[in-house]
């Protein structure tokens, strides 16, 4: 569990490091850029580990349904996480379609996880995106960009459609099948 919560807090400082440290982090310049990349991927590596060795600590039990709301929810963090790069009539409704995309995530798989390493991880990177949003909000007055193509957005919701079948699959090849019933 220490491996988990480790990956966590390096994920939340690393990301955080320009905002609480802008001085030093601008002294850095691109080395300060190649550190944090380092520090991400140490982070992940840690929170992947962490999360498999984890002992399974059940906090709860899920409702059978929350399958289903994960699901659904699932999608919307997927078009969501898109929305940050579209350049639609979406484009600009929102200030941090990323981070909340991050956090409709995690939100998610609490839903359908109530052991403690899953709290962790999925809880932790919840509290990082609302830091995240928190800080970036204090610091940078939004300019809303303006709205686009509206068949840019018909294009996000195929890649969504897309990518969440990837991401479903790649679900099965770990051994995890993310739909009610039997495996795919």
């Amino acid at each position: 569990m220490n491996m988990l919560m480790a990956g966590v807090a390096l994920w939340t400082l690393a990301h955080l490091f320009k905002r609480l440290a802008p001085v030093p982090r601008a002294k850095l310049g691109n080395a300060g850029k190649g550190l944090v990349a380092v520090v991400l991927i140490l982070s992940l590596v840690l929170m992947v580990k962490g999360y498999r060795a984890a002992e399974v600590v059940n906090l709860y039990y899920p409702p059978g349904w929350a399958v289903h709301v994960n699901n659904l929810l699932m999608l919307v963090a997927v078009m969501l996480f898109g929305m940050s790069a579209t350049k639609g009539q979406l484009r600009g409704k929102l200030r941090h379609p990323m981070l909340t995309g991050v956090m409709v995530w995690a939100f998610a798989h609490l839903l359908v996880n109530g052991d403690l390493a899953s709290v962790v991880l999925f809880g932790g990177m919840f509290i990082w995106a609302v830091l995240e949003i928190t800080s970036i909000n204090r610091a940078e007055k939004w300019e809303r960009p303006e709205p686009g193509d509206p068949k840019r957005d018909l294009s996000l919701l195929v890649i969504t459609l897309v990518v969440y079948g990837v991401i479903a699959g790649v679900h099965n090849w770990l051994g995890v099948w993310p739909f009610p019933g039997a495996a795919g």
